[in-house]
């Protein structure tokens, strides 16, 4: 602990959101807060906390004066930045409730939610986002004001709106310089953001969480994980995904640490290796997708090479093991130093060289993922939980880190299995309920106060082992009852299969609808003698005959009811913006079966 400098701000010391942010700033003054990328230099600038606290105040000062009341809303739609953090703070301490948007969301459903949680102040990141939005909001007449924080480029002038009177652009609106902001006495019980869920079916509901919501969480989870001034996150996942927003936003906050703002996903690998972060949180899909590509590289290799490889991966999780206390000792466990430096740092070195741990989240990560990056050197804490619980429930431990579990419950939760195994919990960061839906906050949490999650599972020595989603069941014609998420992560695992979805409800045997990669397409479609550019070619059956063969590869420690008899081919992905996937990259199965509905009964009728 010499080196590493613990000062942690618990809940009861920041009172609210807005008063953790004042006390960081009066503990640690000049330590640097934020590190941010100038597009102009092409540098990274950091800022320190009272540099930042500068750039709130002014914030505050502008919002001031635009007359809202406490506990107006005010949406925000931007990528991660400093402003980001300051728009934020500034919400919160003049008392405003904050509602945070995807950037990448569809105008539709931003109109949707801006109407439904009756938005005063809407900030957007460029005029292209507001001119998107603006046909959605024809009938809204509770926005009042709409700010722009970036100047329209030369060619966008012509296109902007600047006769609205709503709008203004954040560089015209903020005051150049305010008085330091005043510290406000909140209560850590009041309503601080609605956060819309990105539900797979139905429209948005708004989760209404309390500053002591996500205080509670973000104190338990860093008393959990360990988390040092001397911390650097790389922010990448959006801070409208409240992981994000808890563990790498209000978190660093509450330790002090470093938060270097990623310029984009695209760019990730080269940010990593620029920041050099000592904690990273990401989704599953960003540690399958680097795995992948791993895998596809490691094809090309020398069978020296692949086996170094894999041995470095074996031996490795063996060590892991022995440390964690479920294995014993081997002579083999010898080499580990010597295939970690050769092998295993060479990876670790493409993502920073630095990582203490990761943390992976909002969904399952498969567990060959898990063992070779573990085995290789870095260690993948798991993470879960649900909007509605602000949002982590539970975490792997360092000393107890069984990646097929999601780990122990954080302090102050509790957690029980009810009904048909589904997974109960009770923890002071249970949402107020939703926003304007009495009828939904009663289903989901019972009388006695407990949060059903809906997902199914056990718990074995405190930890908690997630077994199936309640309503995420495939029921063939045989009446066999399967589980299809798993066997949809393990196919991708694949870097030739970039989404799946498994099919079968009342069927006789399991389909899947396959997006290939549209890097690996040409060079595959060309081994197979076909031509990549002719639609046709994904009806080949000698094609689909290879992938099948693939897919099963995949599934071969899966039970024997995990076959998948025929798939079906296709090269445009699913995204947000063709509504097949929520803004959290989770696959609308619903509306993927409804357009797809001629694909998947070919898979049953041809």
């Amino acid at each position: 602990m010499s080196e590493w400098q613990e000062d942690l701000i618990t809940a009861e010391a920041a009172g609210t959101l807005d008063g953790l942010f004042f006390e960081r700033v009066h503990r640690t003054p000049d330590q640097i807060a934020y590190r941010s990328h100038d597009k102009l230099t092409g540098s990274w600038v950091d800022s320190s906390w009272q540099q930042v606290a500068g750039r709130v105040s002014r914030w505050r000062a502008a919002l001031a004066g635009e007359n809202f009341e406490s506990g107006d809303r005010a949406a925000i739609s931007l990528r991660n930045c400093v402003d980001w953090v300051c728009f934020d703070q500034a919400v919160l301490g003049e008392g405003l409730v904050s509602v945070p948007l995807y950037p990448e969301d569809r105008p539709d459903n931003v109109a949707y939610i801006l109407q439904d949680a009756a938005v005063s102040l809407l900030l957007l990141q460029n005029i292209r986002q507001w001119n998107a939005l603006l046909p959605a909001l024809s009938d809204n007449t509770m926005l009042t004001r709409v700010l722009i924080l970036e100047s329209p480029a030369a060619d966008e002038q012509s296109t902007a709106p600047t006769d609205d009177p709503r709008l203004r652009f954040v560089e015209d609106w903020l005051p150049a310089s305010a008085p330091d902001a005043v510290r406000r006495e909140g209560d850590p019980h009041a309503l601080a953001s609605i956060v819309y869920t990105s539900g797979t079916t139905g429209r948005s509901k708004g989760v209404m969480l309390s500053h002591y919501n996500m205080l509670s969480v973000a104190h338990a989870a860093v008393v959990a994980v360990d988390c040092y001034q001397q911390d650097i996150f790389l922010s990448f996942l959006p801070l409208s995904h409240t992981l994000e927003r808890t563990a790498g936003y209000y978190l660093p906050v509450m330790a002090g640490a470093t938060v270097a703002h990623a310029r984009s996903v695209l760019q990730l690998a080269e940010d990593l290796v620029t920041v050099k972060p000592t904690i990273m949180i990401a989704v599953p899909r960003i540690f399958e997708r680097v795995h992948g590509r791993i895998m596809d590289q490691l094809e090309k290799k020398s069978p020296l090479a692949r086996s170094l490889f894999h041995a470095a991966v074996r031996i490795g999780w063996q060590h892991f093991q022995w440390r964690q206390g479920r294995a014993s000792w081997s002579p083999a466990l010898l080499l580990n130093p010597l295939l970690k430096k050769i092998v295993g740092d060479k990876v670790t070195a493409k993502l920073g060289g630095h990582l203490r741990f990761a943390i992976s989240g909002g969904a399952a990560l498969p567990l060959p993922v898990a063992r070779t990056f573990i085995g290789l050197g870095l260690e993948i804490l798991q993470g879960y939980g649900l909007t509605e619980t602000s949002p982590v429930i539970s975490v792997t431990r360092h000393g107890n880190n069984d990646p097929a579990s999601v780990g122990e419950p954080l302090r102050g939760m509790e957690a029980c299995i009810g009904e048909n195994d589904e997974l109960l919990v009770k923890s002071p960061g249970i949402m107020l309920g939703y926003w304007n839906n009495h009828a939904a906050t009663s289903e989901m949490i019972d009388a006695e106060g407990w949060l059903h999650t809906g997902d199914q599972a056990r718990i074995e020595a405190g930890c908690i082992y997630l077994t199936g989603r309640i309503k995420d069941i495939l029921v063939l014609s045989n009446g066999e009852k399967i589980p299809p998420s798993d066997m949809e992560s393990a196919i991708c695992l694949d870097a030739l299969f970039e989404q799946a979805l498994v099919v079968g409800e009342g069927k006789p045997y399991m389909g899947a609808l396959i997006v290939l990669s549209s890097e690996l397409w040409f060079g595959f479609a060309k081994e197979q003698g076909l031509d990549p550019f002719a639609r046709e070619a994904l009806q080949d059956g000698g094609l689909k005959k290879k992938v099948s063969s693939r897919v099963q590869q995949q599934l071969h420690d899966f039970p024997g009811y995990a076959r998948i008899r025929r798939v079906s081919l296709m090269l445009d992905p699913w995204t947000v913006e063709n509504g097949l996937l929520t803004p959290t990259l989770k696959v609308k199965r619903a509306r993927v079966l409804e357009q797809f509905s001629e694909q998947v009964e070919a898979l049953y009728t041809q």
